[in-house]
């Protein structure tokens, strides 16, 4: 028979997953703004922002009266606090994509550079890393949030190759800084897109085994961390 607890751990993974559908659709309605240069998409998502912000204070609420009145323990307690810290990252997720907007809009009316091939890859890549760490949150699958965890490196990477493109672009035609500079921002948007997925993934370790992988960048993510975790049993 459920319990009262159960009931209201399970209207709590409800609400995560309906912001993080917000968030997803605002995310790629940015890119695709991006990529298009399409200003009314662009205002869709900065509109788009305020059920997301609301929806952050009402999941708050959830996890401070379940906490206040049910004492969640072991793994339950580990999930409500890992939900409060991904419902931080989700709101933050969908304000990066009204910055990618924002600055798409100034964008548009600039001539347009060379092709730039890494920013459309970096954004497919963060995007992949926020769908998969949401699924993996969903899920409680461990290794596929271990995996998103690897995957930021890679993005890094291309974030650093697009500045250095750019910087190169500036220095040769001083009349690309306008445009430039935007792209600058939004690669540094995307990238932080990636980050964000990586902080909802390492959310789901530590709920699902109890381990914590932050700040454990150089050591092998599948392997318990070298302090002990706080949290009861699982």
């Amino acid at each position: 028979m459920e319990t009262h607890l159960q009931q209201q751990l399970e209207d709590l993974k409800s609400a995560l997953l309906r912001m993080a559908a917000l968030v997803e659709e605002q995310i790629a309605r940015s890119i695709t703004a991006m990529m298009e240069r399409d200003v009314e998409l662009c205002d869709q998502v900065i509109r788009g922002d305020q059920p997301i912000d609301a929806m952050e204070l009402e999941i708050d609420d959830q996890c401070i009266r379940l906490l206040a009145l049910q004492h969640p323990i072991a793994r339950d307690l580990r999930f409500v606090a890992a939900s409060m810290k991904i419902t931080i990252d989700l709101e933050r997720l969908g304000d990066i994509a009204v910055n990618i907007a924002k600055k798409t809009k100034r964008l548009v009316g600039m001539p347009l550079l060379k092709p730039i091939v890494d920013i459309p890859r970096m954004a497919e890549m963060s995007q992949s890393m926020v769908k998969d760490s949401l699924n993996a949150f969903v899920r409680g699958d461990e290794q596929l949030a271990v995996d998103v965890c690897v995957r930021d490196e890679a993005v890094n990477q291309l974030q650093d190759q697009v500045f250095q493109d750019l910087v190169t672009a500036m220095v040769e035609d001083s009349a690309t800084v306008p445009q430039a500079l935007q792209l600058i921002f939004i690669s540094r948007h995307v990238e932080r897109l990636a980050d964000h997925a990586t902080n909802i993934a390492e959310g789901v370790v530590y709920f699902s085994e109890g381990r914590v992988i932050k700040h454990h960048g150089n050591d092998d993510p599948n392997q318990p961390p070298n302090r002990p975790v706080s949290g009861g049993p699982a």
